[in-house]
């Protein structure tokens, strides 16, 4: 695949490139990618258009299959087709999940910094935020888990543990051990795991391999909720399919009570890229990665000559932190848009003084926002 081909997007209602409308400033913030989808995926979209009639639509019980054949190939996981619940998003499962696991004034965990919405979704659903720190050990070990400091801070009302896997915005990949600790943890305080895995096939270190929370301890399955899409791996969030996969009965059947009338189904071109999509050779896919390994190889090079900014090098996904507190302590984010580059803020991720930034994109855009942030290196 020829992923330094041009795409342009302004003029098309992209939220990532509209954001800097008429501004000289590269986007390089939302979880976006610049890359068209693989041929497979757009075959099977042009296919489904032809055929002219846009109905309401069931999941198809072959996306269904499709989706237990990846799991088993990739994840060594078994999948009962009853176990999944079609979602519009990722972000509609956070909030569902905080919905469905105890009730009104209990408490929510989760480990920062982190992607917003986990620490939006307790406070929409009256429940308690409870936020842990992760900590940083260097460029060696990176961003690491604190267990003492987390259980610690599981309170009598603490139900629902949230979790990041693999974590966004550090870009770590949570190793089984580690996995084993937060079961046992969640076994001692009775709670339930709400595992969001959409970045599980986004691993850029060839010796990694995803493996599922629910996978790892078949006893512990019953007390977890999974969140998955093909969106970030294949580029397809604007067509809104996403999945929770639920193994215990009582906690599937709540879920699906707090969707009653406020989630929309999820619309048939969804369906129909995601099975696409889940049925792809590899090939296209084996080609981004090698692609993003490359933007992460030129990312690594240039901040290893910063004094300024330090980068902690991702393991997965396409998005870098970045430490910018010698550039502003609290909200450094103005000072890149001025230099031309349009990055997330660590505010929202819940650590001020850092940023976040995208490379999914053409290896031609990424170098000129680099050179455009040189004053700040």
């Amino acid at each position: 695949m020829d992923f330094d081909r041009v795409i342009d997007r302004l003029g098309s209602s992209s939220t990532k490139w509209d954001r800097y409308a008429g501004h000289d400033i590269l986007p390089l913030w939302v979880a976006d990618m610049d890359f068209a989808s693989p041929p497979s995926v757009l075959a099977a979209l042009h296919k489904r258009i032809d055929h002219g009639v846009f109905g309401y639509t069931d999941p198809p019980a072959s996306l269904v299959e499709a989706i237990q054949a990846y799991a088993r190939r990739h994840y060594g996981w078994s999948i009962e087709p009853d176990w999944l619940v079609w979602l519009p998003g990722v972000v509609q499962g956070l909030n569902l999940a905080c919905r469905s696991v105890g009730q009104a004034g209990d408490a929510v965990l989760t480990a920062t910094p982190v992607y917003p919405p986990f620490l939006r979704m307790p406070g929409l659903t009256q429940r308690e935020l409870i936020a842990v720190p992760l900590v940083n050990r260097g460029p060696n070990r990176g961003w690491d888990w604190d267990f003492a400091a987390l259980e610690a801070a599981v309170t009598p009302r603490t139900r629902l543990l949230l979790l990041c896997h693999p974590h966004n915005p550090v870009g770590r990949v949570w190793h089984e051990d580690e996995l084993a600790c937060l079961v046992e943890i969640a076994r001692r305080h009775d709670l339930i795991v709400c595992s969001d895995e959409i970045h599980c096939d986004l691993l850029l270190d060839p010796d990694l391999r995803h493996v599922p929370l629910a996978r790892l301890n078949p006893d512990f399955a019953q007390y977890t909720i999974t969140l998955l899409a093909p969106s970030k791996t294949w580029n397809l969030a604007g067509l809104g399919c996403s999945f929770a996969v639920i193994p215990e009965p009582a906690l599937r059947r709540r879920f699906r009570r707090a969707m009653a009338g406020l989630v929309p189904p999820v619309n048939l071109l969804g369906y129909t890229a995601a099975e696409a999509a889940y049925r792809d050779t590899g090939v296209w896919l084996a080609d981004l990665i090698e692609y993003l390994r490359g933007n992460r190889e030129l990312l690594r090079e240039w901040f290893s000559d910063s004094r300024r900014l330090r980068l902690t090098v991702p393991q997965a996904t396409y998005l870098a932190w970045i430490d910018a507190r010698t550039i502003d302590a609290k909200n450094p984010l103005p000072f890149f848009e001025a230099l031309g580059v349009g990055l997330s803020d660590g505010r929202d991720f819940g650590l001020p003084g850092y940023v976040r930034l995208n490379f999914g994109c053409r290896r031609d855009l990424l170098k000129e926002a680099l050179r455009r942030l040189e004053p700040l290196r």
